[in-house]
């Protein structure tokens, strides 16, 4: 005899009862719905990309996880060597890990899994790796230390009490050649889309995009260069292919027969996810990391450049399809100024704008606020910020990035040479900064900083008691507006202001989890169709 079929819908729905969070009560319970709590992260993925090629470089890595309340298991944090692989383009012409194209065409279908083992295990990182390092107790930073240009993009799975916040600090010192100075970078999680306004395929410079794949299948990247005059046509950027658990660096410049000092780059990821990072060299003014910048948005802020900056450019890019008209106020300690000559910058459609600001800051620390003119049209950006000079020219790059939110922290910091600077772009806001332990030794600290109204107040944060190595920052939130913040660590060596600078913003330790409760309405609604 057939079963009816409401009653085969009633039983299906009571069978989904234990896997359905309601999110509010039957209407006729009178019952109010319930906010969702925020629960710590149980896992976490950190992306490291190659720091160096050069025999002289010293690579310092430290891993930090802030003690978050309500994060249990024992749990613990490690960073595993990725493969240095070679990048595939569906245009049947292989790059080899420099961006250099070999045209052998070793290609193999979107989503495999490239030359990896049954295990999934993929041709970038053998079963049974050795971690690099790791961590296992939260609330102190754990560094390690490399030499030479051969060392591995990482691949770092956190777990547990170490997952809810967890960061890693990656500062590399490279004392001669193309790109000398300080490169620094905080390892990022895996998405699929990328910008990075601020690149350039000029003669003097040497930009690298560094694409690392976690997963157990291949990821399909195209990246896409913007310059002044739009799209620069070009097809082996085009289908480039990230195999399992590995590596990949592409030299932007050998993707176009254009030569820009200024470009925007956009990594859009086709199939599968990486984290993406582009390096930058430039045979004058040294190198850094150029950090992917925030989603683009009608308002940004750019935090924490440098008193003593001696050149500032800014480089923006509209992504849609409508220009951008934008007003530029600099947030010093005292408030808003309009910096004098750039009141406002206007930005085409699918085009890179640019401005030169000079000195802008003359001596005091500022952040640039950008906002809209007439209507609100998303864009994004990035300073270009040079100390120093003649010969002795250093230089980083400061993306404009989203608030600390709720908690954000940045690791090895030192006893000298770290500022932190904390800007508040609308009402003024307060946040707590806690200097952790030291890796090999010290006393958590901490201190409560208000930052006015369109200011940028610039410090010198807190260090803990009896510091030995290096420790973190972390920020958190405790009232007011929203509040931005940025760390700029410097290693001046033989007359040169060497630094890096890395954007905070919310960790996104925490998730909203809603209040789950049977509604066995759903049943009743069932037996009724």
């Amino acid at each position: 005899m057939p079963v009816p079929v409401p009653l085969l819908a009633a039983t299906g729905a009571l069978l989904l009862l234990t896997g359905v969070a309601a999110l509010a009560a039957p209407e006729d319970s009178g019952a109010q719905a319930k906010s969702a709590a925020r629960l710590p992260v149980e896992r976490s993925s950190l992306l490291c990309p190659a720091p160096s090629d050069s025999d002289l470089a010293e690579t310092s890595y430290t891993s930090f996880t802030p003690v978050v309340k309500g994060a249990g298991g024992e749990g613990e944090a490690s960073l595993l060597p990725a493969t240095t692989d070679g990048a595939e383009s569906g245009t049947d012409k292989k790059k080899d890990g420099k961006g250099k194209k070999d045209g052998k065409g070793d290609k193999s279908e979107k989503g495999d899994k490239g030359a990896g083992d049954e295990d999934g295990k993929g041709a970038g990182q053998e079963a049974g790796a050795e971690p690099v390092f790791g961590a296992e107790e939260p609330g102190k930073p754990v560094g390690h230390s490399a030499s030479g240009g051969a060392e591995p993009a990482l691949i770092g799975t956190a777990e547990g009490r170490l997952a809810p916040g967890w960061t890693v600090q990656q500062s590399t010192k490279t004392p001669v050649g193309t790109g000398r100075g300080l490169s620094g970078l905080a390892c990022s999680a895996p998405d699929t889309d990328f910008w990075f306004p601020g690149a350039g395929t000029a003669g003097s410079r040497s930009d690298y995009v560094h694409l690392t794949n976690p997963d157990d299948s291949a990821a399909v990247v195209d990246v896409e260069l913007y310059g002044p005059g739009g799209a620069l046509k070009s097809e082996v950027g085009e289908d480039i292919q990230v195999r399992p658990h590995s590596s990949v660096s592409v030299l932007l410049s050998t993707l176009t027969e254009k030569a820009e000092a200024d470009v925007t780059a956009h990594v859009a990821v086709r199939s599968g996810r990486v984290s993406a990072a582009v390096h930058s060299a430039d045979e004058k003014t040294g190198g850094d990391w150029l950090a992917p910048a925030g989603d683009p948005a009608g308002s940004l802020v750019l935090p924490g450049i440098p008193k003593d900056a001696t050149s500032v450019r800014l480089i923006v890019f509209a992504p849609g399809e409508n220009d951008a008209d934008l007003r530029l106020k600099l947030a010093t300690p005292s408030g808003p100024i309009t910096p004098a000559g750039h009141e406002s910058l206007h930005v085409k459609a699918g085009m890179t704008a640019t401005a030169d600001l000079r000195d802008v800051t003359r001596g005091q620390p500022g952040s640039l606020l950008l906002s809209p003119g007439d209507k609100a049209v998303p864009v994004v950006a990035a300073l270009h910020v040079v100390r120093g000079k003649g010969e002795k020219r250093e230089s980083a790059f400061l993306p404009a990035t989203p608030s600390v939110g709720a908690r954000a922290s940045v690791a090895e910091n030192h006893a000298k040479g770290s500022v932190l600077s904390l800007t508040a772009p609308g009402a003024a806001g307060k946040v707590k900064v806690t200097a952790s332990a030291g890796t090999r030794g010290g006393t958590p600290v901490s201190k409560t900083y208000r930052v006015k109204s369109g200011s940028t107040l610039a410090v010198a944060p807190p260090v803990p008691e009896g510091l030995k190595g290096t420790y973190a920052l972390t920020v958190e939130h405790l009232s007011g507006g929203p509040v931005h913040a940025s760390r700029l660590l410097e290693a001046p060596e033989d007359g040169i202001p060497m630094f890096t600078i890395q954007t905070l913003s919310d960790d996104g330790g925490t998730v909203a989890v809603p209040e789950a409760e049977q509604d066995l309405s759903v049943v009743q609604d069932a037996e009724q169709d």
